[in-house]
This record gives C-alpha cells, sequence and structure tokens, in this order.
C-alpha cells in the first residue's frame, strides 16, 4: 500500500520591502504578485495592484484612501465600486491587536497575535490552526541591511487563495494600526 500524499507546501509570499506604502508581495516564481503602490502627488490614497506577468497586464484590485485625520475607507475592483469605511470591512479587536473580516465565499476570517507574529485564522476555529501568518523582517545584527525579508506564509486552502485581495487589504490595515500603537518616545529640545 503506497504512502499517503503529502499535503502541498505552504505558499510563501515575500514583502520586498518593510514600507506599508509601497512594496510588493510576490511568490518566488512571481506567479502571485501584488504591488502597493502610494503615489507622492497622491499621498492619502494606496493602490493594491495584482501583476500579470505572463499577459503583461497590471490590475487595481483594492484602494485604501487615508484621509487627513479621517478613518480610512476600503474600495475593491474597479473605479466603480462603492467605498466603505475601514470599521465596515475589518472589526477590530480592541483590547488587542487584530480584527475580522469576511473572505470570499462568506468565510470569516480573524488575525490574531500569536507567539510574536500575527496569524490569521478561520473565526470560531477552537484549534485556531494559523490559515496565514507573517513572518517579520531579520536584520544582520539588528541594524544594518535585511538577512531576511518579511514574507507572508499562506496554507493550501481553497477559501484563502480566492481572498488573496481580501487578505492583503486586511493584512495592510492591521499592520498599521499595529505600528501605529507602538510607544512613541519624543525627543524636544531643552
Amino acid at each position: 500500500m503506497p504512502p499517503p500524499p503529502k499535503p502541498p507546501p505552504p505558499q510563501r509570499l515575500e514583502l520586498s520591502t518593510n514600507s506599508l506604502r509601497n512594496t510588493s508581495i510576490a511568490s518566488k516564481d512571481d506567479a502571485v504578485h501584488y504591488e502597493i503602490v502610494t503615489r507622492f502627488w497622491h499621498p492619502h490614497l494606496t493602490k493594491i495592484n495584482r501583476c500579470d506577468f505572463e499577459n503583461l497586464q497590471v490590475t487595481t484590485v483594492a484602494e485604501i484612501d487615508r484621509g487627513s485625520g479621517d478613518e480610512p475607507r476600503v474600495r475593491f475592483g474597479d473605479k466603480d465600486e462603492e467605498w466603505m469605511s475601514a470599521s465596515k470591512f475589518m472589526r477590530y479587536d480592541h483590547d488587542r491587536i487584530g480584527g475580522t473580516f469576511t473572505g470570499s465565499a462568506d468565510v470569516r476570517y480573524r488575525w490574531i497575535m500569536k507567539k510574536g507574529n500575527l496569524q490569521l485564522v478561520k473565526d470560531g476555529d477552537e484549534g485556531e490552526t494559523p490559515v496565514a501568518e507573517f513572518h517579520p523582517h531579520k536584520r544582520h545584527f539588528f541594524v544594518f541591511r535585511m538577512s531576511k525579508h518579511a514574507h507572508l506564509e499562506i496554507k493550501p486552502q481553497p477559501g484563502v487563495t480566492g481572498a488573496m485581495e481580501r487578505l492583503i487589504v486586511s493584512y495592510l490595515l492591521i499592520e498599521r494600526k499595529r505600528r501605529d500603537s507602538r510607544l512613541r518616545v519624543k525627543v524636544e529640545k531643552s
């Protein structure tokens, strides 16, 4: 009797920079490639573009609008779609870093902080088995160039690959909230 088939390996999407405004999220073979771009003439508007290198097409799949002092807004699809507030798309946890959003086929996902990493789990999953996990970048001696880029590790499941755009937008919103909540130290001249 042959051994059972091995499960497919997780998909690793690497972030090219540590910025949330201008970076790319791509697999090693560029089969999955998303570009996050904030132009200097629209500093409040971040676009998420899907790049198809076989057909030489770039498609805007989502936009995040951060008006001055306002709550961010999110829009999926083309320019004809309606804007929705980020709190309508993503229900944030008020007592900790994380939040819940609805992916494809009305499946709810939750970002949680576990073992120092952001993890995406299905909402209501008792075992909290991660569907996706964010691994932060590492630097040589904690200061120099990056020795290892940050990456999203996505487990192969049918609902997750269909909700890739929503996963990326939710990651950008949660990570921005996490970075903004860090303790900031002000240095003033005396």
